[in-house]
């Protein structure tokens, strides 16, 4: 007998949840020695970033989205990058200028929950297409950040990773405003 469509349901929800419960094995790696820090952070941040890929498109090609998923997914995201980032400048592997875009991105994303929050009930601010290249953005500049201390001369990967920060916290402020612009709109609607 094939699985009920609820059962379904579970699957790409299972794997928004299995990200959130990864999040403390990715800052404890954080406390290991390197190369094995950045390797182990590195993979399961990769791991992360593939169920973020993989529960969306289970969801839509299956026919298994749901409001919980719709909600759950973008603060999965937002607790992953929060904790790569805090991570990354408290262990020192941000320069000054890193730090500052970390604290962009941080800031919008604090930002745009509260606001989700805010129109909870009233309104769903759908994912835009520019939200999801900004969470890439976000994830290859972690990505890169994280593994380039498991190099001798990591300053290539660094400054390459603070590039792609960079570019993540311009996408992560564009969106943002598209954000308030949006909500706005709602509220007087």
């Amino acid at each position: 007998m094939p699985p009920s469509r609820s059962t379904l349901l579970l699957a790409p929800n299972l794997l928004t949840l299995g990200r959130v419960a990864l999040v403390p094995f990715f800052v404890a790696a954080f406390w290991l020695p390197e190369p094995a820090l950045s390797w182990v952070a590195f993979g399961l941040f990769a791991v992360a970033g593939i169920t973020d890929w993989l529960d969306g498109r289970l969801a839509r090609r299956n026919g298994q989205e749901s409001d919980f998923g719709r909600v759950l997914d973008p603060i999965a995201d937002k607790i992953l990058v929060a904790a790569a980032l805090v991570m990354l400048a408290a262990t020192d592997r941000l320069s000054d200028a890193g730090a500052v875009a970390a604290l962009i991105i941080l800031v919008r994303e604090l930002a745009v929950s509260g606001l989700r929050e805010f129109l909870a009930g009233t309104a769903i601010l759908p994912v835009t297409p520019l939200a999801k290249w900004k969470t890439a953005a976000q994830f290859a500049a972690i990505a890169v950040l994280l593994i380039a201390g498991a190099f001798a001369d990591g300053a290539g990967p660094r400054l390459a990773g603070e590039a792609l920060l960079w570019l993540a916290a311009l996408l992560t402020v564009v969106t943002g405003a598209a954000y308030l612009r949006a909500g706005l709109r709602r509220m007087d609607g």
